[in-house]
Order: structure tokens, then sequence, then C-alpha cells
């Protein structure tokens, strides 16, 4: 006799889901089911060691889809996914137009902190060498990042965007005062 599996037997797959935490974003963030399989439950459980799933997903932040299925193991637990009701998948899913921001460009230098550029001054003094006023320091940005949104300008570029050692503009006048900013 063949068997005859009654219900569900999609496991979920095919359906959107978004966490809350996403709602702040105006493009559409989601997430879509290849594939869910549960985890064994743990021998000892407990608020900190809860009954977790494994899901293979397909990933949409802010309106762009990423190459490559990710896995969710860890996150799973939370209780801020919300399941995307069938009805409401198409419109939940379509691409908002994003309003044309360009880039940000970032700066390759910026300014030694003070002390640190008084010592390498006068290293140079003791050394004999020629001593350079606006010393420049290389930053190190994180390329990794798929989700950004800035460059680094290239040589003779102006960046958008300046980075500044100093206190800034205060707030009120007299939390400085006797300060020169």
């Amino acid at each position: 006799m063949p068997i005859k599996y009654i219900g569900r037997t999609t496991d979920f797959k095919g359906r959107i889901i978004t966490r809350s935490k996403f709602e702040r974003y105006p493009e559409p963030t989601y997430m879509k089911i290849l594939k869910v399989e549960a985890l064994p439950k743990p021998e000892n459980e407990s608020p900190d060691n809860l009954r977790k799933v494994r899901v293979l997903i397909e990933k949409t932040f802010r309106g762009k889809t990423l190459p490559k299925p990710i896995l969710l193991e860890s996150a799973t637990y939370k209780p801020d996914y919300k399941l995307i009701p069938k009805d409401e998948e198409a419109n939940f899913c379509k691409n908002i137009p994003k309003s044309d921001t360009p880039a940000r460009i970032l700066p390759r230098t910026m300014d030694f902190p003070p002390l640190m550029k008084e010592l390498i001054i006068q290293e140079g003094i003791l050394k004999g060498g020629a001593t350079k006023e606006d010393l420049e320091l290389e930053i190190a940005y994180n390329k990794m990042s798929q989700k950004s949104k800035y460059r680094i300008a290239d040589k003779g570029e102006q960046p958008t965007q300046t980075f500044s050692i100093g206190l800034g503009t205060p707030i009120t006048s007299r939390l400085y005062k006797g300060i020169d900013l």
C-alpha cells in the first residue's frame, strides 16, 4: 500500500520571511526559504539553549538579492521572524524604486592624531631628516562588506566625506569654555 502524506509536505519551502529589525529600511528586505531541517533537541534545554533549526535561505537585503544562498542556524531561535502571508508576498517583494543616492566617496588619508604627529616630527628632527608639516595617515577600510554604499577616493579625487581629529562642534559653548577649538 502506498504511503499517503496528509498536510503540508513542503516545510515552508518557497515562503517569504522577514525580521522586525529590517523594517527600518525603505527598500524591501526579506528571506526566501529554500530548505528547512530541524536540529536535534538539546540535552539540557534552558532559556540559553533553545531548540533551533537549520534554514537555507535566499536573502534580499535592501532590494539587492545576494548571489549565494545563506545558511541560518544560530539566530533561528529569535522571536522577531515574521512569515509573510501568501496573498501579500508579491506586494511585499516588489522592488520599490530607490532614490538615486550616490555612493559616498571616502578619503584615502587623514591627519595623524596630534600627539603622534608631534612625535613623528620630533623623530624627524633628531634623525636630521626633512620634517613634513602635513603628515597623512593611510586609512584602512573593511572591503569585505557586500552591503556597502561607499568607495575609496582615487588619487586626486575629492572625497564627499572627510574625517578630522578634534572635538567637533560643541552642543553648548560653556562645556569647552577656555579651550581653543
